[in-house]
């Protein structure tokens, strides 16, 4: 009786195992391939752009999108919990490899990160021709008022009314406010401070802006609220921030296991340039799509999914 039972046993565990297996490796017994991304919208479409063109492909998926901020990824994705995400070269090279230098050639921040991560087994696909740098944004009105089209000019401004007693502040989200490529560095090349720094989520910083909480905001190039808004991004005549072009990140055995994963990717980069991210961005801030819907529909149009 007692060998009975533990046969029953051990058939109850093989058979536990067995659906955990197909669970993880896909119903046809291929791996999946786990999309990560980071929590912000420009972030959450393109892995719903990767999910999508992915599983038209027949690669089976799971998705792991919103998962953090660059740290959370970036560790999930040397730990194997996830096989891809989309990574900017200049959050690889600032903070992920904690370099020095602001890099603003592409190609040549591309093949540096792109080097560096070989080393480990990380393999980066075409990056995408946007550059989604930050940005210091302002009220147009509030600008084209006191002249300022640049940083420089915003921080001559900053120390005029400081000198008057006034105070001026600032919103930002976390990230950028500790970062090395953020508001520190920011803040000690141009020679100005803000009175008062608000640490926010980055989708409050422009709402924050536009109804006058504060002065000044941090932003990126490609968000779409900035233009429905009425913000304006200043020009960096100093050349501090570096480039922020997009590529997905991939451990290569996942790319050894499916090698089509780079031209899938590498023809959805090539079509991202600034207007169409722009746009999709727009899409999800300000027309109300979900993040896939905008992905969808864009890949539609494109012919990079079937209907």
């Amino acid at each position: 009786m007692k060998g009975k039972r533990t046969t029953i046993l051990l058939a109850v565990v093989l058979a536990f195992s067995l659906v955990a297996v197909l669970f993880l490796t896909g119903c046809d017994g291929d791996p999946e391939v786990t999309v990560g991304s980071k929590e912000f919208t420009e972030q959450l479409i393109l892995s719903h752009l990767t999910l999508m063109a992915l599983e038209d492909a027949g690669i089976p998926v799971r998705d792991r999108t919103n998962l953090g901020g660059t740290e959370v990824n970036r560790r999930a994705l040397e730990e194997g919990e996830i096989d891809i995400y989309w990574e900017y070269t200049g959050t690889a090279w600032l903070a992920i490899f904690e370099e020095d230098e602001a890099i603003t050639d592409p190609d040549r921040a591309y093949n540096l990160v792109k080097e560096r991560d070989a080393e480990i087994g990380l393999v980066w696909l075409d990056y995408a021709p946007f550059d989604n740098t930050y940005t210091i944004m302002m009220r147009q009105e509030h600008a084209d008022e006191l002249g300022i089209e640049t940083i420089t000019e915003l921080g001559e401004w900053i120390i005029e009314q400081q000198e008057k007693g006034y105070e001026v502040e600032f919103a930002t989200d976390h990230e950028f406010m500790v970062r090395e490529d953020g508001y520190p560095a920011l803040q000690e090349l141009y020679g100005f401070e803000f009175d008062r720094v608000h640490d926010m989520a980055i989708g409050l910083t422009h709402v924050a802006l536009r109804d006058r909480d504060v002065d000044a905001a941090m932003g990126f190039a490609t968000d779409g609220k900035i233009a429905e808004l009425e913000l304006v991004n200043l020009e960096d005549d100093r050349g501090f921030f570096p480039v922020y072009n997009p590529a997905g990140v991939v451990r290569e055995e996942i790319l050894e296991e499916y090698p089509e994963i780079a031209d899938i990717l590498g023809e959805i980069a090539s079509r991202l340039d600034t207007e169409t991210m722009i746009h999709l961005n727009y899409l999800v801030d300000v027309e109300g799509y979900e993040p896939d819907e905008a992905a969808e529909e864009w890949l539609l149009e494109q012919g990079l999914i079937s209907e």
